[in-house]
This record gives structure tokens, C-alpha cells and sequence, in this order.
């Protein structure tokens, strides 16, 4: 075993003992050294690899479309899912891109070694988060070399990195939930502004979507605006009609709207 533990882990990480393959926009892959990765991270919009599929496979891949970046973003099992909805709901990431690239160092007698991490995401801040997926408990002795080795790598570059265990089993149902209803084409302006009033004191879910109307009309929205935060909710309760919620401090109202009382 021990000519599969990586060198660089024995050390002090320099920028020197990595590089990188990436897909550009054009579709051609990449190598280059780790270091110039801050120029291009704006440019990783495609997987490094493909994400495989056949009988018997004991893991779910599948695509999800993404609300924040507008096309279809891979997953190769349900946690990667989660992950990625929770990604796709939080307002602060304003970019993502799965299997983003190929980490290259030597290892033991200079064989490479090479890891795709599961997700790169931007944020609004300019700051980069590169996350791996995976349950806790399947973390095994090399992975965690490996994930080490992504982490000081990744602190070279002033990212961020992750490994990322199952989420809360009731805020994922939420957020899946939800995001049945994140596409723009749930959006209603007169609604929304019918439901922004109504929140403006917290009350019933049901009772608000009923306030602003007929219901099979204003819980789409209602659910799209609890989406886009400009509603609030306690997502670590189980989401019902009895779930209090209230309108973000900074939702929009629509002028010359007196607040429901």
C-alpha cells in the first residue's frame, strides 16, 4: 500500500507539484499548470469526464437542470444530487459545474495520480468552493490522502475546498420540493405581489396562499417565491400548509401596496 500513498502528503504543497486537464469552451481538452487555474476558472462550464452509466450500477447519475446557471448540470449518485440542489438554492452561488477537472500530482516513485473532484462552484463574493460528495461513513484510507491532497492544492490557489457529507434528510425533502417550482415560468408578477403583501406578517402557508387568492393559482408562485427567498421558512421543519411564513426583509413590493392586515 504504501507505493499508493502520494508524496506530495509527506511534504509542504507547492504550486510546482501540481497540474490540471480541463474541458474548454470549445470542447478541447486541456492540460496546464495548477497555478493558471485562476485564469480560466470562469471559463470550466463542462465536465472533465463522462459520467457512466450500466446494468447493475449501484449509484444514480442523472442530470439536474440549474436554476442559477440555466442548463442541465451532472450527478453521479442521489448525495451529489442533494448537494447540488442545496447549491442551486443558495443565493450566494452564481456558477457550477460538475467533474470541472482533472487534479494531476506524482505519487510514490513518481506514477501520477489524478482526481476529479464532484463540483466547482462560484460565488458572489469572487471566492471559489471545490466540494467532493461523499457519504461519511465510505470514506475510505486513500480517499482521504486524496482529499488532502485536493484540499492543499486548493489552498495554494486561495479556494476553498470541501468534502460534504448526506444533508438533514427533512431539509433536502424541502428543497427538493422546491425546487419542483424554480424555473422563471412560475413567476407571477400580480401574484407576487398579492403574496409579498400577504407575508408581510408571518402566517400559515396556506392561510397566505389563500389570502391572495385562489390557491391553485398562488401556491406555485408562493413555492417559486419561497425558492428565490423572497419568501421565508423554517426549511429544517417538514414543509406544510401549516409552515409559518413571512416576506423577506428586502422582497419587492409593488407600489402602492398597503400590507395585508
Amino acid at each position: 500500500m504504501a507505493d499508493d500513498i502520494p508524496m506530495i502528503s509527506q511534504g509542504r504543497a507547492v504550486l510546482a507539484d501540481f497540474e490540471a486537464v480541463y474541458v474548454d469552451v470549445d470542447g478541447v481538452e486541456r492540460q496546464m499548470p495548477w497555478a493558471w487555474m485562476p485564469e480560466v476558472v470562469s471559463e470550466l462550464d463542462r465536465p472533465v469526464r463522462s459520467f457512466p452509466s450500466y446494468r447493475g450500477q449501484r449509484n444514480f447519475p442523472g442530470w439536474y437542470w440549474s436554476a442559477t446557471v440555466g442548463r442541465l448540470v451532472g450527478y453521479e449518485s442521489w448525495v451529489e444530487r442533494d448537494h447540488l440542489v442545496a447549491l442551486d438554492f443558495d443565493p450566494s452561488v452564481v456558477a457550477m459545474v460538475s467533474q470541472p477537472f482533472w487534479l494531476l500530482w506524482a505519487g510514490d516513485k513518481g506514477k501520477q495520480r489524478r482526481h476529479a473532484p464532484d463540483f466547482l462552484v462560484r460565488t458572489a463574493d469572487g471566492g471559489v468552493l471545490v466540494l467532493d460528495s461523499r457519504p461519511l461513513e465510505l470514506i475510505e484510507q486513500d480517499d482521504r490522502l486524496v482529499f488532502d491532497i485536493s484540499d492543499r492544492a486548493c489552498a495554494l490557489l486561495g479556494w476553498r475546498y470541501a468534502v460534504w457529507d448526506r444533508l438533514d434528510g427533512v431539509l433536502v425533502a424541502n428543497q427538493r420540493w422546491l425546487a419542483g417550482y424554480r424555473h422563471p415560468r412560475c413567476f407571477d408578477a400580480e401574484v407576487t405581489g398579492r403574496l409579498v403583501r400577504t407575508f408581510q406578517r408571518p402566517r400559515r402557508l396556506m392561510d397566505g396562499a389563500e389570502l391572495a387568492g385562489d390557491p391553485l393559482r398562488t401556491l406555485p408562485v408562493l413555492f417559486h417565491l419561497l425558492w428565490k427567498r423572497h419568501l421565508l421558512a423554517d426549511l429544517t421543519l417538514a414543509l406544510s400548509d401549516r409552515t409559518v411564513v413571512q416576506a423577506a426583509v428586502d422582497a419587492d413590493m409593488p407600489v402602492n401596496v398597503v400590507p395585508a392586515r
